[in-house]
Formats: structure tokens, C-alpha cells, sequence
């Protein structure tokens, strides 16, 4: 027989469930953003950020007056270089996906941590906007040194390419030749 705690809590998990299945079959947007944001070095000493917002609704419904906010981005730190940093919709169908992109030209060296991006939309059954919030995104290490990438230089095997595989034949032409076949080191054995 089980303890009355263990009632209480098996009680109180059907009641949540149940509150909570009831609430998810609503018809209501439900609103998911994911934000980015990639590093670019242009020049040296020059870095520029470019943030990705996409906004989805995996809800029921469609969310209207659908707006995006990002300032978490300080003017001492960064410049915006192109896009806004807010931007509005008047709709956003359930299943629907909207994407805003700005860019932002670093003016300082460190490590920056931007804070979710807002989004806020009205739902046709209530007067008060609703908020979602996006992702956070990974620390950037802005202006940081880099060592040079080692890159693969496809001109020298465009330029040395024809000769690697002439001497690749040859050699497996003189390997063949020079090693003795199972079938004649046979041969040879039973001669004997």
C-alpha cells in the first residue's frame, strides 16, 4: 500500500496533466523563436555580427500584430551597420515561420552575451499582448585573436594535381610488375 505522500503526488500529477492537456487543446498560437548570431571578420580590427531571428507558431491559431525586439545590443559596443533591430507583422499563420536579420559592426574587444530577444503578438481571445521570448544566444568573443586558419590550397593540387597522378600510376605499375603473382609462385612449387 503506498504512503499518503506518494498519493498526493500521483494525485497532483493527473490533476497537472489533466490541466495541462485541457490547455494545450486550445486553439492558440504558440509562438517559438530561435536566435543567431555568426561572427565575421572583415578586415583586421574590424568585426561584424550577423543576428538571425526566426520566429515560428507551432500553435493551433494565427497570432496577429506580431513584433520583435532585440535591444540587447549596447551603442558603446556595437554599431548597426544594416536591418533594425525591431521589426513588426501584421500576421503570423499557425505553422508559419517569419525570419528578420540585421548586422552589427563591432566597436570593442571582449566576450558578449546577448539577452533573448522579445516577441510580443495578440491572440484573438484576449486583449492583452502576449510575450515569448527567443533563445539566448552562445557568448561571442568579439574581436578575439585568431590564429590564421590553415586552409587547403586546392590551387596546388589544381597545379600539381595531373603530376600526382601520373607518378601514383607509375608506381602501382611497378609495384604490379615487380611483385610475383600467387598464381606463378605456384606454378613454380609444383615444377620443383
Amino acid at each position: 500500500m503506498a504512503d499518503p505522500i506518494s498519493k498526493a503526488l500521483i494525485a497532483f500529477a493527473l490533476v497537472a496533466s489533466l490541466f495541462l492537456s485541457s490547455h494545450a487543446s486550445t486553439d492558440v498560437p504558440f509562438i517559438v523563436a530561435h536566435k543567431k548570431a555568426t561572427l565575421n571578420r572583415i578586415k583586421s580590427g574590424a568585426e561584424r555580427v550577423s543576428v538571425t531571428i526566426d520566429i515560428y507558431n507551432q500553435g493551433t491559431s494565427t497570432a496577429y500584430d506580431v513584433s520583435l525586439s532585440d535591444e540587447s545590443w549596447p551603442s558603446d559596443a556595437f554599431a548597426l551597420i544594416s536591418g533594425s533591430t525591431s521589426k513588426s507583422w501584421e500576421r503570423l499563420d499557425a505553422g508559419g515561420i517569419l525570419s528578420h536579420t540585421f548586422e552589427l559592426e563591432a566597436k570593442s574587444k571582449g566576450v558578449f552575451s546577448s539577452e533573448p530577444a522579445i516577441i510580443k503578438f495578440r491572440v484573438p481571445t484576449k486583449s492583452a499582448l502576449q510575450e515569448a521570448y527567443s533563445t539566448p544566444i552562445i557568448p561571442l568573443d568579439v574581436l578575439a585573436d585568431r590564429p590564421p586558419e590553415k586552409k587547403f590550397e586546392w590551387r596546388l593540387l589544381a597545379k600539381y594535381g595531373s603530376l600526382i597522378s601520373v607518378i601514383s600510376i607509375v608506381v602501382l605499375f611497378i609495384y604490379l610488375v615487380a611483385t610475383p603473382s600467387k598464381s606463378s609462385a605456384k606454378g613454380s612449387k609444383k615444377k620443383r
